[in-house]
């Protein structure tokens, strides 16, 4: 399936880049810190064909986010 998971903390650079990648036809979810995005992954680990993933956030950092999922 076509689905970008997007892992970022700010809200408003989410919907700007949900609404670019929308346009393209593909299909949008969207985390707003680490913790959600994990949660989302561990839901349905296959749905998402690529991750954007923000490095700096307050919850869990990019690269912890990143180590979890590999």
């Amino acid at each position: 399936m076509n689905k970008v998971l997007i892992i970022d903390d700010d809200k408003e650079l989410c919907m700007l880049m949900a609404k670019c990648i929308e346009q393209e036809n593909l299909s949008v979810v969207v985390a707003n810190g680490g913790i959600e995005g994990l949660r989302i992954l561990e839901e349905d680990k296959d749905s998402c064909s690529l991750i954007i993933l923000d490095i700096m956030m307050p919850d869990l950092d990019g690269f912890q986010v990143l180590q979890q999922i590999r």
